[in-house]
């Protein structure tokens, strides 16, 4: 019968027995060198009153005392306090698997290590513990297994020489240990792990000498699984791994292909193949990103208001054990600085970085390697040999068990929006692990969330039509001095739910058996497979967005033609926004600024979001210029998605004094799927109606809406007039007016040239034309007005439902549906500006007929 629940141990528990006095005397020696950092923040949750045994990785004195110290800070029971009976024989109530110190029988002998390590083994040790369970069936110890890591955690107190002593995978002997002590050890970390019954390892009913090997096994792999999260695998050399590339049968088939293509020997297309795997190749450096965390400390603490974090302990519970690949939005050049710096500091190995040969620069690509970055080039079409080395070498980081990162959206947003995802470093990774199917896959997505952006002006200057500037040493340091006089707000990173490859496999790819396969092999359910992980990153990383003061703010403001409104109105919009995110949460990872409204506007004014003009009638807030408000578009399209189903109430009710519940629902059907391609959004149609239904519940009660009859479903109806509801209902539906705009446009130039006129690519460029004039003629709008990507998106859409479709000749066809979707556009867009939109769409250029052969007949007018 269990134990009965208790309370957590405290302190006087510890003391009560009266530690040895070499424990005291060396733990008051070592305690100003020594500050830890224990994880989980309560370990002792699962503590039931039964007895603990501690397990260490390794042996030695330091860990013992660590340990000790540990378990004092935390409630815990002693380790060098006996078990009840004192099973193992040695007055403490700890093991260890291996031992650091490799003295052998010339180590000196002290309290902690009574003999030579010859005379009794640590299996010896676990041996006795099951044994005294199998002679007393009363007594039942609780196993937890620590991992201590001496100069994990990087401090900005820190000297550059202790980056040398850092914690790796060496069995280090007393002298370096103590070094690493002295230099490193305010930055300890103790990692507690759950508990193991003994009871329940003895009942299994194996053979003792079986039981105590497959005891010890479990507890290196859990060790080793867990010093792999925390500092990385064991790293080889780069040349090492460039060796194992260029060895791999594939790269040597592509080779072969490569010499017979170009008729060149072997050597030289072997040395292509050398040069290319070197071009690519990390060199990452354990010292180097300790030094970088040492730097960027300072950095981030100057440039930004503070960096936060959530979720990060849930990817710790699941990392272990899987190679873990982050996959994060990508809006600045901070995000993978920020992601790596983060994931170090707070005890996860930084990943290996996919990062565009353009940051190979001089001297900082360098280093960029060290810190474990590899560089591809942005196109691979048409060069087999280099496709194939990068293959293989992202093939050979997943089987070494490295970490990986990168970036689905190809290249920044300049939009704030999430790219179409591009899908070739995703097949890599499937493909790498198809053929090797030995350690399980987990994607991260990760959101990022800035308050200002270092790129903006070149964002501005691009978004305008200036060509990319290309990036440059002397460009980066002439940079640094005006990026170190800035505030650039706060930042958030948020983890979000993770993908396991193999539940996405068992989805999609049912009759994969789990054996391995072959490059060469191409599975049927291998495109599609990879395009749906592909979305689904994209959708994860959108279900773990932040909101925070800019974003609401941007909502607001960039609702009114002016871009300003009284700081009452502003205020009042601000606090609408956050009911509608509490009231209808997108997920449980999103996450919402704190702040009050009136905290909000100051901070805006505080980092120069905001002008404030005072008025004897009231202040009034404004976007000072058309360029921050341009930037402000940003900052809102990191959000909109989180708003679609209140937008697209109001949107229904912008030119629509009522409508009845049930034709909102079913419009709102109709358009979803083109909302949810566009947006990432994660719900099916009737979740999105369900969605839809439970928002109006929302309005009605916030005065936005009211329900006037009861007919289909209920008839809704708006203020009429200028009211401050009726205000807040079109800013709530501004974010999304343009996606409809943006759509009937689509609709109106295929209408206009007729079934069998447009291929998609002319439809395509004929859109982004109209759209460009018609925000030249009429309000501006935002910058992603006019992208070609969202016109390529919806006329793909259009296609997938069978809306539209190729004829023989390529050309688009369509029938009256298309007509009837159109219509509805209607109870959406006012009159006037369909009208604007049917006037502005152009008619595809027809070639000419050609002219009469006048010169056969004679009949060409003489000179």
């Amino acid at each position: 019968m269990p134990a009965p629940p208790r309370e957590p141990l405290a302190r006087p528990r510890v003391g009560a027995a009266r530690r040895p006095w070499w424990a005291r005397l060396l733990g008051q020696l070592m305690k100003p060198w020594v500050s830890l950092t224990i994880e989980p923040e309560q370990p002792g949750q699962h503590d039931d009153g039964r007895p603990v045994c501690y397990v260490l990785e390794d042996y030695g004195m330091s860990n013992a005392l660590i340990l000790e110290r540990a378990c004092f800070e935390a409630g815990l029971p002693s380790p060098l306090q006996p078990l009840p009976g004192d099973p193992l024989g040695r007055k403490r109530a700890y093991v260890a698997l291996s031992r650091r110190n490799t003295g052998g029988a010339l180590a000196p002998l002290s309290p902690l290590n009574p003999g030579p390590p010859s005379a009794k083994t640590h299996s010896g040790s676990l041996a006795r513990l099951l044994d005294a369970h199998r002679d007393d069936p009363a007594l039942d110890v609780q196993l937890v297994p620590v991992s201590i890591f001496v100069g994990r955690a990087p401090d900005k107190t820190s000297g550059w020489f202790s980056v040398l002593f850092s914690e790796n995978w060496a069995l280090v002997g007393r002298f370096r240990r103590l070094l690493a002590i002295l230099l490193n050890g305010r930055n300890t970390v103790v990692r507690f792990a759950p508990p193991v019954s003994l009871r329940g390892v003895i009942d299994e009913g194996l053979p003792p000498e079986r039981t105590v090997r497959k005891l010890s096994r479990v507890l290196r792999t859990h060790f080793r699984l867990i010093r792999a999260t925390v500092i990385g695998p064991d790293l080889s050399t780069r040349r090492l791994l460039v060796d194992q590339v260029l060895g791999a049968a594939s790269v040597k088939e592509a080779i072969a292909e490569a010499a017979r293509r170009d008729g060149t020997d072997l050597t030289e297309a072997w040395r292509k193949a050398h040069r290319f795997a070197y071009e690519i190749a990390a060199d990452y450096s354990h010292p180097v990103v300790r030094s970088l965390s040492l730097i960027l400390t300072p950095i981030w603490n100057r440039i930004y208001r503070g960096v936060l974090v959530h979720h990060l302990e849930r990817l710790k519970e699941d990392a272990p054990g899987h190679e873990v690949v982050y996959v994060p939005c990508h809006r600045s050049h901070m995000d993978y600085l920020l992601l790596s710096y983060l994931l170090y500091s707070r005890g996860l190995v930084p990943p290996h970085i996919v990062a565009g040969i353009n940051l190979n620069l001089p001297v900082v690509g360098t280093v960029l390697r060290k810190g474990g970055a590899f560089f591809i080039r942005r196109s691979i079409r048409g060069s087999a040999l280099y496709s194939a080395v990068l293959s293989e070498y992202v093939a050979q980081l997943m089987a070494g068990g490295y970490s990986i990162e990168y970036f689905v959206e190809g290249g920044r947003s300049r939009t704030g929006r999430l790219l179409p995802p591009k899908g070739g470093m995703v097949s890599m990774t499937v493909r790498g692990y198809l053929r090797q199917p030995t350690r399980p896959v987990l994607f991260q997505p990760v959101y990022v969330g800035y308050e200002k952006l270092m790129e903006g002006n070149s964002y501005l200057d691009e978004l305008s039509g200036k060509p990319k500037a290309k990036e440059s040493i002397w460009q980066l340091l002439t940079g640094i001095p005006k990026v170190l006089r800035s505030n650039y707000g706060q930042v958030v990173v948020n983890f979000g739910e993770p993908i396991r490859l193999s539940e996405v496999l068992a989805e999609r790819a049912p009759e994969w058996d789990g054996r391995p396969v072959p490059d060469e092999e191409k599975p049927a359910w291998l495109s599609d497979t990879v395009d749906a992980l592909a979305q689904q990153i994209q959708v994860n990383v959108n279900r773990a967005a932040d909101v925070n003061p800019i974003n609401l703010l941007s909502l607001a403001l960039l609702s009114t033609p002016k871009h300003a409104m009284g700081e009452g109105d502003l205020l009042a919009q601000i606090a609408l926004s956050k009911t509608l995110l509490a009231e209808l949460p997108y997920s449980d990872r999103v996450t919402v600024t704190p702040h009050t409204p009136q905290e909000i506007v100051a901070h805006g004014e505080e980092i120069g979001v905001l002008s404030r003009i005072r008025h004897p009638l009231g202040d009034v807030l404004e976007v000072a210029d058309d360029d921050k408000a341009v930037l402000l578009t940003y900052f809102r399209n990191n959000v909109v998605h989180l708003f679609t189903s209140a937008s697209w109430i109001a949107c229904c009710f912008q030119h629509n004094r009522r409508m009845s519940r049930g034709g909102v629902l079913r419009l709102g059907r109709s358009v979803y799927p083109f909302l949810q391609s566009e947006l990432f959004l994660p719900w099916d149609e009737d979740t999105f109606v369900e969605r839809v239904s439970r928002t109006i519940e929302v309005f009605i009660r916030e005065g936005l809406l009211e329900q006037v009859s009861d007919e289909d479903g209920g008839i809704l109806s708006r203020n009429a007039g200028q009211s401050d509801e009726v205000f807040r209902l079109r800013a709530i539906g501004h974010s999304l007016q343009q996606a409809f705009e943006r759509y009937y446009i689509a609709i109106s130039v295929l209408a206009k040239n007729g079934a069998g006129t447009l291929t998609a690519s002319e439809l395509e460029g004929l859109c982004q034309l109209a759209a460009q004039r018609l925000s030249l003629l009429y309000a501006p709008a935002a910058p992603e007005f006019f992208d070609r990507t969202l016109f390529r998106g919806f006329i793909q859409k259009l296609r997938e439902l069978k809306l539209v479709w190729p004829d023989a000749n390529g050309k688009l066809a369509f029938d009256q549906r298309l007509e009837a979707w159109a219509r509805d556009a209607k109870f959406i867009l006012g009159r006037e500006l369909r009208h604007s939109i049917e006037k502005v769409s152009p008619e595809a250029v027809k070639p000419a007929a050609p002219a009469a052969a006048e010169a056969d007949t004679g009949d060409r007018p003489a000179a």
